[in-house]
């Protein structure tokens, strides 16, 4: 009875985080690219054929939860190691037991290993020969990407499965089946959630659905009675629990173009510190960093171009990085190439090019190729005259040579004009020069 009355205070003391994961794939929310009815892995657990598998991804995602919704499914016998507590030692005596359970009854046994990225390389090569001989059913959950953390030939013998945050209406399922369960949620409790408090719980989880349950909970304890006993959580109070305030910064409303249209405007006038401001409104509303890494590229062409060339380089190469790092470290990638381009002269000339360009292509009488243009390398070009009269601008001074290159209807039209601002000086300076020796 003792026993009974302590494990009940533990499962009281256990977070909601914990006590609310799922026992079954009815019960999981989100992923459904990987466990939706009908894809591969749910297939594979529903049936019981598991395969070597890594599941990656961020934290509260769902890793740990889907290892032992299978735990909870699969005839094999279940071990779960952490990579940060085990070695090679707790592999050998897992392997050992799994060839005496299947000399014994024929049952196969699934290895967890959490965290296997903090596995080094020896401890990882000690798993090959029994994932390869079927000794083991090996599954690793990693919060790194495998690519680079995991060996090669453990990959190569598995299936990468990407777990991807959990976006917001993901979270707010999640909280109201918190809120319903009355065993391991909050539906024992009368209590209610605001849909603006569960929209900012959802939004400012970063994906992450251990970090929305335990902001709820912290909620739950701070939530006062009124004089019907009865609690509710809103606006206010989530704010004042996780000590973040609401930025009105609506994802699919007017504020949500306000914002970046004034953050572009901002790198266009050469304000860096407006420019910051306003990535850091967008970073603290949750917007995905992808969306705002191409403004900061569409920005270093359009309005940078050519007076500063490096500026397009840098927005990609910023582009790039923060797919390959996430936030919260992202920020700063997206603050270096924003402050750049903020400062770096200026110049539309590129834009209003290609736009007067094809304006012209839409609504005018852009006639042919010029006869000396045209591809001469196939049979019979020569007969028709193809690049005949062709000037090749390398056997001439300074690689340049006068000649046509605009239809005849729209010869002397002039598309691009050069600013006086950064590179862009030289280059008009240096096109001039050519022109000049050519006459």
């Amino acid at each position: 009875m003792i026993e009974i009355e302590m494990d009940e205070s533990r499962k009281k003391n256990v977070p909601l985080a914990n006590r609310f994961r799922p026992k079954n794939l009815s019960e999981f929310v989100g992923q459904k690219h990987i466990i939706g009815e009908g894809q591969i892995l749910f297939k594979a657990i529903a049936n019981d054929k598991l395969m070597n598998m890594i599941l990656y991804g961020p934290p509260g995602t769902g890793k740990t939860t889907l290892a032992m919704i299978i735990a909870e499914h699969t005839k094999s016998n279940f071990v779960k190691l952490n990579a940060t507590f085990s070695g090679i030692k707790e592999i050998r005596t897992v392997v050992e037991e799994a060839n005496n359970r299947i000399k014994l009854n024929g049952r196969r046994t699934i290895l967890f290993i959490d965290e296997i990225h903090r596995f080094n390389k020896g401890q990882q090569d000690a798993l090959l020969p029994y994932t390869e001989n079927g000794t083991l059913i090996f599954i690793g959950a990693t919060t790194e990407n495998p690519y680079f953390e995991v060996n090669n030939a453990l990959i190569s013998r598995s299936i990468v499965f990407e777990l991807k945050p959990l976006d917001d209406k993901d979270m707010i399922i999640l909280i109201k089946n918190v809120l319903a369960d009355k065993e391991n949620g909050l539906g024992k409790y009368d209590l209610s959630v605001t849909d603006e408090a569960m929209e900012f719980l959802a939004q400012t989880s970063a994906g992450d659905a251990r970090i929305v349950l335990n902001n709820l909970e912290l909620c739950l304890i701070a939530a006062p009675l009124d004089e019907n006993a009865h609690m509710k959580i809103d606006l206010e109070l989530v704010e004042k629990c996780i000590q973040h305030k609401k930025i009105s910064y609506d994802k699919s409303g007017d504020n949500h173009y306000d914002v970046i249209s004034a953050f572009i405007k901002s790198m266009r006038g050469s304000d860096p510190d407006a420019a910051v401001h306003y990535l850091a409104r967008m970073i603290e509303a949750g917007e995905d960093p992808v969306f705002i890494a191409r403004r900061i590229v569409i920005c270093a062409s359009e309005d940078v171009g050519n007076a500063d060339p490096h500026a397009l380089q840098i927005a990609v190469a910023a582009a790039n990085a923060v797919k390959f790092v996430g936030f919260p470290e992202a920020r700063i990638i997206l603050a270096q190439a924003v402050i750049y381009i903020s400062c770096a002269p200026k110049s539309n000339s590129s834009y209003l090019a290609i736009d007067n360009a094809i304006n012209d292509v839409r609504t005018k009488n852009i006639g042919q190729v010029p006869i000396h243009l045209r591809d001469s390398h196939y049979k019979g070009a020569e007969k028709l005259q193809r690049g005949t009269g062709y000037k090749y601008a390398h056997d001439y001074e300074n690689h340049y040579v006068k000649q046509q290159y605009l239809p005849d209807e729209l010869v002397g039209t002039v598309y691009y004009n050069p600013t006086e601002n950064g590179v862009e000086k030289r280059i008009k300076q240096h096109m001039e020069n050519l022109k000049g020796s050519s006459k």
